[in-house]
């Protein structure tokens, strides 16, 4: 819409939309990879010694290493863009919000590239950061990189998909996603359970910091959430890591605890399935898959964060089983489940990652008068912020029992390369959350811009309010393109640890600066607690920082392209 709130002329919207776009779109790839593959070895040259990467040299030039992370995630959302592009272009899906959606993605991120990303609110990288010289950055000044720059991601050009975005306010998502035909009915299935069964009653649950009721774990149970890619041999679906997504991100689109439901379920069961023996597989799968058994991840420890290398709790062997004695923290949903993937050190000896192992400890699910009734645990709720629906606790052990046949895959000391391999799903699923959670800011965001009054006009006629909305809608589709590619690579059997940690990187940021633009646009309302936006803020803030801390990500997407 124009200032005047009026709709724009077929002469206006045909001026919008660049020529030719998909070539030009392609044409603007080959640069920016080029620049990254200059910026890869300029970093190694950085944090190598002797023709080695170096663990100290990488720590000295930290900014550096992770801006890489950053370049290589932007360049890789600009090729998954162009791949979803062609796809439905092919498929004669490719209409004027598509376009748009795709046009003004390349436009801000290629200046981006050129400008300066924000790795956070208050960290902007910088190519010379990598050792880029101005010589190597002309080597984007071509002229599909010019034009996408100078007049891809235009006010009149965000104004349109806003247009757009009121007029298709009905449609599940604003553009077509690129899936197939079955994963949207399960899009269509798990948001109109969303929006009967979770939306109208998470903010209180949210506001009173209630345990999510115990009926929506049932009924989600129903619908096949936590058994979704189980295989079928073991009572589950045996469905796609795309499904998974599908649900998480409508789930979490209602509320990011009944998002989170499922993904203690998903690491219990990777965990099982890559590392378990026979019979593990066998008791604990079927159980998982119908929630009749319902986990909890228990890994972090007070003073360890995400050094999961240097944890302290200890598993000694007495007979055939084990005494844990030890503490955690961050347990999420600890008290009303009933095992416990336990990470705890088997070789005293040991002060790394060697010597840990995993378990599945049985415990007695608790009640709010007593949420940790077994012998040998104890716990306390963690005070949070946000994502209380299924409250976090401190735990300690102390001589806790655990049953020989419990540990993972009957073998000592493989506890930390059982966790890596869970890391990739675990990484796509929270990507998955983090959209969700974007979606729902953009809900609320438009729908307060269309029905708030200013100045005799509704807030949406306001173009940087406009502007803000549709680059929402804009990055999550960018963060849905990354990470419907890094499952698509997770269900071909490939390693994607780095496709699936670009996708959790970019995901955690997308929805935080959705959650902050759409409280923006509720202006001193958004600040009150009984504006959904302020729980949808606070929700977004844990997913830059649990599954990895946004710096460990780009720490571990850093390692993997620097060889």
């Amino acid at each position: 819409m124009p200032d005047d709130g009026q709709p724009m002329t077929e002469n206006a919207t045909q001026t919008v939309l660049l020529p030719d776009l998909l070539t030009l779109t392609g044409e603007a790839i080959p640069p920016v990879e080029a620049l990254l593959a200059t910026a890869t070895d300029r970093v190694r040259e950085l944090v190598s010694t002797e023709g080695r990467v170096s663990g100290a040299a990488l720590e000295a030039h930290q900014t550096a290493a992770h801006g890489l992370a950053w370049l290589a995630t932007y360049v890789e959302s600009l090729r998954q863009m162009q791949g979803w592009a062609q796809k439905l272009s092919a498929e004669g899906q490719f209409g004027e919000t598509e376009a748009l959606i795709h046009q003004i993605a390349f436009g801000e991120y290629l200046w981006q590239i050129y400008g300066g990303i924000p790795m956070s609110q208050g960290e902007i990288l910088r190519m010379q950061d990598l050792g880029l010289t101005q010589d190597d950055q002309r080597g984007m000044m071509v002229p599909s990189v010019m034009l996408l720059c100078q007049s891809g991601n235009t006010q009149a050009a965000r104004l349109r998909l806003v247009e757009l975005m009121q007029e298709q306010a009905a449609n599940i998502t604003l553009g077509a996603t690129g899936l197939d035909d079955e994963l949207e009915m399960i899009r269509e299935q798990f948001r109109r359970y969303a929006v009967e069964k979770v939306e109208p009653f998470a903010h209180d649950w949210h506001l009173n910091d209630e345990l999510i009721p115990i009926e929506v774990i049932e009924e989600l149970a129903e619908m096949g959430v936590f058994g979704l890619t189980i295989p079928e041999e073991y009572g589950g679906f045996g469905l796609s890591k795309a499904s998974m997504c599908v649900v998480s991100e409508e789930l979490s689109r209602g509320y990011i605890g009944v998002g989170s439901l499922g993904t203690r379920s998903e690491i219990a069961a990777e965990l099982i399935l890559t590392g378990g023996t026979d019979a593990q597989k066998a008791k604990w799968l079927p159980q998982i898959a119908s929630a009749e058994t319902l986990p909890t991840a228990v890994f972090t420890e007070p003073n360890t964060g995400s050094d999961l290398g240097s944890l302290r709790t200890r598993a000694v062997k007495e007979g055939d089983d084990y005494r844990v004695t030890g503490n955690k923290t961050w347990i999420t949903h600890a008290a009303r489940t009933h095992v416990m993937t336990l990470l705890a050190r088997t070789d005293p000896e040991t002060s790394n990652y060697k010597g840990l192992s995993m378990f599945l400890a049985e415990k007695t699910p608790g009640d709010d008068a007593n949420p940790f009734p077994t012998e040998g645990m104890t716990g306390g709720e963690i005070e949070v912020l946000g994502y209380r629906g299924m409250k976090e606790y401190e735990l300690g052990f102390d001589n806790f029992h655990v049953k020989g046949e419990n540990l993972l895959g009957g073998e000592e000391g493989m506890g930390f390369k059982h966790l890596m391999e869970t890391f990739e799903s675990a990484r796509i699923q929270t990507a998955a959350r983090a959209i969700g959670v974007a979606q729902s800011a953009l809900d609320v965001g438009l729908q307060y811009a269309e029905d708030r009054k200013q100045f005799g006009k509704s807030l949406i006629v306001f173009p940087r309010v406009a502007s803000k909305l549709a680059m929402m809608a804009v990055e999550i589709m960018i963060a849905r393109q990354l990470t419907y590619f890094s499952a698509a690579e997770k269900d071909e059997g490939r390693r994607c640890d780095l496709e699936a940690g670009m996708a959790k990187l970019l995901g955690a940021r997308v929805a935080w600066a959705a959650a902050d633009n759409a409280l923006q646009i509720h202006g001193g309302n958004g600040f009150a607690l009984e504006y959904k936006v302020s729980r949808i803020l606070c929700d977004a803030r844990i997913l830059n920082i649990f599954e990895g801390a946004a710096e460990i990500q780009a720490q571990v997407i850093a390692r993997r392209l620097l060889g």
